[in-house]
């Protein structure tokens, strides 16, 4: 089901000082697709998304959910929440402790009057999928986080609805059970025909789950794309920084030539992948620490830099170095086993395809 978002805007008066929570904003969700709505905390996703339930009123704007109209303040339409057709998944899971698993997952359809045939028949299919068949009778407290979030899934899922919404749901679980909630959650959604639309401000679940990305900034959506052209040829330096850790530094473009930008910066002169940004205008170099090569020892060479270690920290799987060159300094990740300490001399080479340039 498309969801349709034009001119949304939602202002809220705090301490005497106006809030653009959502400053016109305008988006078009595709069918079927898994979207994510990423930024930082006060960027406005969790309004447009309650916005799109019906747990906030916008002040302006229009939001259709396939054909139908269910906001719009020039038609005067405001269709309630419950009418909408739609199904959410909160942080805290909303669960009841006092009911049992079935209990939980059968509420939607226990308010719409079906009867108990119908109730038991749906619920025991969701359960199925979501992995929890077995345990309908068991207090719903006496899950695990995973399994409460595949109860609120369930939940959310009974009532068919046409869309499905996430306000972050795995923020409340632990670093492990974290990921592998998140895969299953990737798993699950994958086997639906419906829409979903996810909320956070964590880019490793952004990049994880998404068919596309939103990138939100201080109510209006930055750029939108596929997770990995939102993370190798992000068009804005916002969207470079905030999707990933990376290195990035003031340039000049010189010249496009051979199949490559070559550009002036305090790194020096740099070949980078071919880019439309006219000659002589000012950009942004953005160098992700993964793909700076970093090598013993000084040498020459196009795009090999010559610097020296100021930190190295061990974190599992790699190593993360500081790297000073002249009066710029680089992150830049390791082998796990690399010898390098700090002082050592070295030299990071960068390919090209890897200096990407944005906006500056």
């Amino acid at each position: 089901m498309e969801i349709r978002i034009t001119g949304l805007t939602k202002h809220y008066v705090s301490e005497g000082r106006t809030v653009k929570a959502l400053d016109g904003v305008d988006l078009t969700i595709p069918a079927n697709h898994i979207f994510t709505l990423l930024g930082p905390s006060g960027c406005g996703k969790t309004t447009l998304l309650r916005c799109i339930v019906g747990l906030e009123t916008p002040d302006d704007g229009e939001i259709r959910i396939g054909d139908d109209i269910v906001w719009s303040r020039q038609k005067g339409i405001a269709v309630p929440t419950e009418q909408r057709g739609l199904g959410m998944v909160f942080q805290t899971y909303a669960i009841w402790p006092h009911m049992n698993v079935f209990d939980n997952v059968a509420y939607p359809l226990t308010v719409r009057g079906l009867s108990r045939a119908q109730i038991n028949a749906k619920v025991a299919e969701v359960l199925r999928f979501v992995q929890l068949d077995g345990l309908g009778h068991r207090p719903a407290t006496r899950l695990s986080g995973g399994q409460q979030q595949r109860v609120a899934l369930a939940r959310a899922l009974v009532a068919e609805p046409r869309v499905i919404l996430f306000d972050e749901p795995l923020s409340n679980l632990d670093a492990k059970l974290r990921e592998e909630t998140r895969k299953e959650l990737r798993r699950f959604l994958s086997q639906l025909d419906i829409t979903a639309i996810y909320v956070t401000h964590d880019r490793v679940e952004a990049l994880a789950l998404s068919d596309s990305i939103a990138v939100m900034r201080a109510g209006h959506i930055v750029e939108i794309g596929a997770p990995r052209k939102i993370y190798f040829a992000a068009e804005h330096r916002f969207v470079a920084d905030f999707i990933g850790r990376a290195n990035l530094i003031d340039a000049t473009v010189r010249s496009h030539a051979d199949g490559a930008t070559q550009i002036d910066c305090a790194l020096g002169s740099i070949r980078c992948a071919p880019s439309e940004h006219a000659q002589a205008s000012q950009v942004t170099l953005c160098l992700r620490p993964e793909f700076l090569q970093v090598l013993g020892g000084t040498l020459p060479g196009t795009n090999v830099l010559n610097g020296q270690i100021e930190s190295i920290d061990f974190v599992g799987e790699v190593n993360e170095a500081e790297i000073r060159v002249g009066e710029t300094l680089l992150l830049a990740r390791t082998a796990a086993d690399t010898e390098l300490v700090v002082g050592s001399q070295v030299s990071i080479a960068l390919a090209p395809e890897h200096c990407l340039l944005v906006a500056a």
